[in-house]
């Protein structure tokens, strides 16, 4: 009743719109890309990126990276969640706009309060997920009325949603460790959710063609990290002559990281994705999903670790846990793409000496201190190394890929 009372109250402010309010349905037969309300939702991320990754600048620790990646985790589940529901049910009304611009402004809270959540921003942060969860809820309980045959399906993910609503609430009233534990039981449960679908009965799919481009326009997000980096290490540097050999190693080595995503590691599991098909039991649905949270995470360390490095070179001395995290980053990155290969194609033999590789190179750095233009500098040569053999590999049929 509420949304057909909602409906004739946007029909009277909205005249001669009469597809201004429709009901949800499934968009899975259909050609589809990214809208330009997702691409707008988006850019609430961005800012919650960039503050995160400013609260690991300032702690280059074990324990700050343990902050930075929890954090990064739950925001990250929040755009997930925020995504499977569009790529089964967006239709684009004014009612779908509403919830997603009430989503977005959660978003711009968690921007406002990331790089304190653990500290005088805790309640705010927190209050902001359980927004988040609130919308979805209203999202989903939509869809569960005007979708009858995607009910067992959105019953999964209303308890989910309610579930990890209530464990943040809950949070705001408990001891902060406790607190904290609460709110990685309420990504896990919601985590949940989509795997117990892949396996449920319910013949709801994923739409495939959307969902690799909601992936790589979040990668593209996060690998806007590095990027932004290099211009602000410049700056905050002074183009110190020594700052800029390690600023332009550090562009080279973003361009290399971006080219082997779109080109190879993305381009390759998005064919996989394709020939998995749309079919609940495919399982390379959720290892496409959960693959990319180790390797956004790895490239939005790279990301704070590049802006410091170029920084301190021009100090004359770049830590060890600055250098370990751009280079500890690029392993991960690497690790992350042949993982999520190894998984979707069932075959652990092929492309793991790319990661030895990094992973050496960080080895290295910390048992010899390593300058950070040489640092920087072999992980560029070993990212475009990367994209070389890789293009190669794919011009003679070795690599099946397609173009994200």
């Amino acid at each position: 009743m509420a949304d057909r009372g909602l409906a004739r109250r946007l029909a009277d402010v909205l005249p001669g719109r009469g597809d201004a309010v429709r009901a949800p349905e499934l968009r899975t037969d259909e050609g589809r890309s990214a809208s330009r309300l997702e691409l707008f939702f988006d850019l609430a991320f961005v800012l919650v990126v960039a503050e995160l990754a400013i609260a690991l600048r300032e702690d280059v620790t074990w324990h700050g990276f343990a902050v930075f990646a929890g954090l990064f985790a739950t925001v990250w589940w929040s755009w997930v969640s925020s995504t499977l529901y569009a790529n089964r049910f967006d239709h684009d009304d004014v009612v779908y706009r509403l919830y997603k611009l009430g989503s977005m402004a959660a978003v711009v809270g968690l921007a406002a309060s990331a790089s304190e959540a653990t500290g005088k921003r805790f309640a705010a942060f927190a209050v902001c997920h359980v927004l988040l969860r609130l919308m979805l809820l209203l999202q989903y309980h939509r869809a569960h009325r005007h979708v009858p045959h995607a009910r067992p399906l959105t019953r999964l993910y209303l308890a989910g949603a309610a579930a990890g609503a209530v464990l943040w609430a809950v949070s705001l009233v408990v001891p902060r460790p406790a607190a904290f534990a609460l709110w990685a039981a309420a990504v896990l449960v919601e985590a949940l959710v989509p795997l117990l679908a892949t396996r449920s009965s319910a013949d709801v799919p994923l739409h495939v063609e959307h969902l690799p481009e909601r992936f790589a326009l979040f990668v593209i997000l996060v690998l806007g990290e590095p990027v932004a980096g290099v211009a602000h290490g410049l700056y905050d540097a002074d183009w110190s002559g020594s700052a800029l050999p390690v600023a332009v190693l550090a562009f080279v080595l973003a361009a290399a990281l971006w080219w082997s995503y779109f080109d190879l590691a993305g381009a390759r599991a998005k064919r996989l994705l394709g020939e998995a098909g749309e079919s609940n039991s495919a399982y390379s649905h959720d290892v496409y999903v959960f693959g990319h949270l180790p390797l956004t995470l790895a490239l939005a360390s790279v990301g704070a670790g590049v802006e410091l490095a170029v920084v301190e070179a021009a100090a004359g001395e770049v830590p060890a846990g600055t250098r370990l995290l751009v280079a500890g980053g690029v392993a991960a990155y690497l690790v992350s793409a042949s993982l999520t290969a190894s998984a979707m194609t069932g075959d652990a033999r092929r492309g793991w000496y790319w990661p030895v590789a990094a992973a050496a190179i960080a080895l290295l750095d910390v048992l010899l201190e390593l300058p950070a233009v040489v640092v920087v500098g072999a992980l560029a040569a070993l990212a475009v190394a990367v994209v070389v053999a890789g293009s190669l590999q794919r011009s003679v049929g070795g690599l099946a890929t397609e173009e994200v």
